[in-house]
C-alpha cells in the first residue's frame, strides 16, 4: 500500500467525481482509477461503488478514508517536526473560523508569525461552526475558532479565548433607534428596528435567534447576509440597524454617524475558543498556535476599539 493511493482515495471522497479528483491530484483519470483499484486489491475489500459514474464509497471505503486522513496527517506532522528540528518551524498553518470570530484570528496569527518567520498562514473565514469542527476532525484544517457553548467531540480539544457579547449598531441621528441618553438597548427594542442580520444558516444568527426567543421575541430582518463585512456596509448606510459581536468593533470601529450600544435585558455572552485535533504528538504547527493562544490575552485585545467611541 502506497501513501499516494490513500491520497487519491481521500481526494476522491472529497471531490465525489473521478475526473475532478484526478485533476486535483495532477494525474490522469485512468492512473487514479488504477491506483484505487490496486488499493482495493491490497485491502481485499471494495472501496468505491462504481456504475457509469462515481456513486459514492462503500461502508469499508468510508472507514478507510477516515484512517487514510489520519495516516496522511501523521505523515505531514512527522515531516513538519523533522524539518522544524533542522531549520526551524515552517510550512502553512490552516485556520478556519466562524464569521463572527474571524476578527480574532489576527490576534493569534500576528504573534505566531513574529515568533516563526518561515511559517505562512491560510485563513478560511465564514465557515459554519459544524464545518469548523468537521474540518479539524478530518485534518483539513490545523485549527479552528468557533463557539464552545455546546459539547465538542472527543476528537478535538479546546482552548477558551474570550466571551462574545453583542452590541446594536444604529444611526446616531434623532428619530432612528435608541435615544441619545441611552447607554444600552434591550432586545425587544432592537426587534422593532429595521434590522440587517446574518442569515439563518450561520450559527452567529442562530445564537441571536435563541436570545430573541428567550425574551419571547422573533427578529424579522429586512436584509440577511452571510458576511459580517456586508452587514457593516448595510448598517453604515443609515437605513438599517444591526446586532453584531463586540469583537468586530475592534476591526471596523464604530462607523461615522453611528452608535454602538451594548445589548441588555437580557445580557448574553457566548464562549469562543481555539480547537485543534486531540492527538499526540499531533501537528507541530497546531502546537505552536496553541502555545500562542495560551500566552495571548485575546479578550483584552478585543476590548480595544480603534476610535475609542465604544
Amino acid at each position: 500500500m502506497l501513501l499516494r493511493q490513500l491520497e487519491y482515495l481521500v481526494v476522491l471522497s472529497r471531490e465525489r467525481h473521478f475526473a475532478r479528483a484526478a485533476q486535483a491530484c495532477y494525474v490522469s483519470q485512468p492512473a487514479l482509477s488504477e491506483a484505487i483499484r490496486k488499493l482495493e486489491e491490497d485491502l481485499d475489500v471494495p472501496l468505491v461503488r462504481r456504475g457509469r459514474k462515481y456513486e459514492g464509497l462503500t461502508p469499508e471505503g468510508e472507514r478507510v478514508v477516515a484512517w487514510a486522513q489520519r495516516i496522511l496527517a501523521d505523515r505531514d506532522a512527522m515531516k513538519s517536526e523533522v524539518t522544524a528540528l533542522r531549520t526551524g518551524l515552517s510550512g502553512t498553518l490552516r485556520i478556519g473560523s466562524v464569521p463572527t470570530a474571524s476578527g480574532a484570528v489576527a490576534q493569534l496569527t500576528s504573534p505566531l508569525c513574529t515568533a516563526h518567520p518561515l511559517v505562512t498562514v491560510e485563513v478560511t473565514a465564514d465557515l459554519r461552526a459544524v464545518d469548523v469542527v468537521r474540518q479539524v476532525q478530518n485534518f483539513e484544517l490545523d485549527a479552528g475558532i468557533t463557539y464552545l457553548h455546546r459539547e465538542l467531540p472527543d476528537s478535538v480539544r479546546a482552548i477558551p479565548l474570550y466571551e462574545e457579547r453583542y452590541v446594536l449598531l444604529a444611526d446616531a441621528s434623532e428619530g432612528f433607534g435608541p435615544s441619545a441618553e441611552q447607554t444600552s438597548v434591550g432586545w425587544a427594542e432592537a426587534a422593532r428596528l429595521p434590522l440587517c442580520l446574518l442569515n439563518p444558516a450561520m450559527q452567529g444568527r442562530q445564537v441571536l435567534d435563541e436570545v430573541f426567543a428567550e425574551a419571547g421575541l422573533e427578529a424579522a430582518p429586512r436584509v440577511e447576509t452571510d458576511s459580517v463585512a456586508a452587514l457593516f456596509a448595510h448598517v453604515r448606510t443609515g437605513r438599517w440597524a444591526g446586532v453584531v459581536p463586540h469583537t468586530w468593533l475592534h476591526v471596523f470601529g464604530v462607523p461615522h454617524g453611528m452608535r454602538a450600544l451594548p445589548m441588555a435585558e437580557p445580557a448574553h455572552t457566548m464562549p469562543m475558543g481555539l480547537i485543534v485535533a486531540a492527538r499526540e504528538p499531533g501537528s507541530v504547527l497546531a502546537r505552536a498556535l496553541t502555545d500562542v493562544a495560551r500566552r495571548t490575552d485575546v479578550r483584552a485585545a478585543l476590548e480595544r476599539v480603534p476610535d475609542g467611541s465604544y
